[in-house]
Order: C-alpha cells, then structure tokens, then sequence
C-alpha cells in the first residue's frame, strides 16, 4: 500500500475530549488546540463530553467556544465510558477519516496538530494508531506516550522515549494525545465496554496491535500534561474499610477490570496480578517500604 501524501488535504476529521469539574483546564486545552498551526485548514468538529460537571464547565465552553459540540453526560460515566460514548455519536454524525482523542488537561505545544496530522498521512493506509507523547510541565520529563512490552505474553512495559523524526512501534498507548483512523474503527471497533475509566486505551491499543494494525509512536513531544496519579494504592495510615473500597474503585485498583485485562491479554499472569491487588490493600506496609 502507498502512504498517504501532503498533497491528500481532505481529511474529515473529529476532536474527541471528556471533561469533569475541571473548568480552567478544560478551557486552556481548546485555546492551545483552536490556536494551532493548520487548525483552521484541517476544521475538525470537536466533540466534547461534559459529564455533568458542577464547576460551569460547558456554560463556559458554550461562550468562549461556541463551535464545539457539546454532549451532556449522567455524571458517572468516568474517562472511558465518557469517551465511549462521545465516540459512538460521533460515528453517528458523519463518515470521518480520523479521530483525535485528547486529555483536556494537555495543553498541546505549537505546531504539534499539524505534525501529527503530517505524521498519519505518511502511513501507509492500512490502519493506525498514533501515540503522541506529552511532557511534565514541571520535570520536562515524558509524562504519558507509548509503551514497549518486554515480553508478549506478559504484561509487564516500559516507557519509550520518542524519537526526533521517525516513529517507533508500540503496543500500549497513552489517550492523552491519540490518532485513530477509520480502518482501525472498522476492525476493532471503538473502546471496549468492560472499562469505566482505566486500560480502555492501552486494551485497545493491544487489541490493535493483535489485529495487525499499526500502533505507533509519534516522533516527537506534542504537549504539556502532568502525570498526578501518584501511587496505585493507599498506604497503611488508611483504613481496612477504605483500602478495600479503593480496591474495587474505578478511579482506585479497579479489581475486576484490571483482572479482566489482564486474563484478556496476558492470562498467564492473572493469578500473580490477583495476589498483587490484594497485597497492595491487606499489606501496604510493605509496597511503601519497596517504593521507597
């Protein structure tokens, strides 16, 4: 197959980005997207999921951007199923090319929509998946991007440095900047059902790398996005009660869903990972003494 080339400026084109009572945040990201180089060129729809929020988020939004389509959540449907479900409408709306999914706590850095865009059209056109990478705004250090298994079959990775001017491949992926064309939509679907808010990127970025798709690594940083998840448990100053409830919590150690994940994709480490997420809650002494 033949990449795609510059000369291809046709790109139907959909914005996808979930927010929650996060107002400033989510208004900083659309000022830095709506300012990009090409913005203009490329006219995407941006769809935005406001699930709720409290904070005036989409009054604020409807004023200062009154071009993004907004859409009403229930108030639980957390990161991925806010993005699921933005996804599905958009589908619904019109036949697009690509989708670009991003965190609304990025603030994209100059120029990095039209090298990302420039970066997809220098694929060959068999499906892909982009993975930009984003910085700290605080270390300077790469916060979120792509990930390299060391083994297949088993679910440990690491972090892959971007490179300057080519792209590297991958089989995990970050969501924080996200490209995903047409023909992986039409093979492997959107983000799978089963996830709340964790892994629905890096189970779909797998689940196309299965697939034989391409899942890569942008070359490149393409914003700022601070990673503040801190550490996946709570320490032994929190309570039995309270460690067990952030076991099964979607924003905690997201049990049943991380054990799905992982018998989905690396069932040879199931029992290990169910042993883990139950260390980590009856004995957190002892992951705070080895994270140290």
């Amino acid at each position: 197959m033949k990449p795609r080339t510059v000369m291809q400026q046709n790109i139907n084109c959909a914005v996808l980005i979930a927010c929650y009572n996060r107002k400033q945040k989510t208004l900083c990201f659309l000022k830095s997207l709506i300012s990009q180089l090409g913005f203009d060129s490329l006219d995407p729809d941006i769809y935005l999921m406001d699930d709720a929020s409290t904070d005036g988020t989409a009054q604020a939004v409807a004023a200062a951007f009154p071009k993004v389509k907004l859409i009403a959540g229930t108030g639980s449907l957390f990161w991925a199923g806010g993005m699921r479900t933005l996804w599905q409408h958009a589908i619904t709306q019109k036949k697009y090319d690509v989708f670009l999914l991003y965190n609304d706590d990025v603030v994209l850095l100059e120029g990095s929509l039209a090298r990302l865009i420039d970066c997809y059209r220098a694929q060959p056109a068999t499906g892909t998946v982009l993975v930009g990478s984003t910085l700290s705004p605080n270390s300077k250090k790469m916060s979120y991007g792509g990930h390299s298994l060391y083994q297949l079959n088993h679910a440990a990775y690491y972090a892959i440095q971007p490179l300057d001017s080519s792209t590297l491949p991958c089989q995990l992926g970050n969501a924080n900047v996200f490209l995903v064309d047409a023909a992986v939509v039409e093979k492997i679907g959107i983000f799978c059902d089963d996830y709340t808010h964790y892994l629905a990127d890096y189970d779909y970025t797998l689940t196309a790398f299965k697939a034989g798709l391409q899942v890569l690594v942008a070359p490149g940083f393409y914003g700022y996005c601070e990673d503040d998840h801190g550490v996946n448990w709570l320490s032994g100053k929190h309570s039995l009660k309270k460690r067990i409830s952030y076991l099964y919590s979607p924003k905690g150690l997201a049990y049943k869903e991380y054990l799905f994940y992982i018998k989905k994709h690396f069932p040879a480490d199931y029992f290990g990972a169910f042993a883990k997420l139950w260390m980590k809650t009856l004995f957190p002494i002892i992951w705070d003494k080895l994270k140290k």
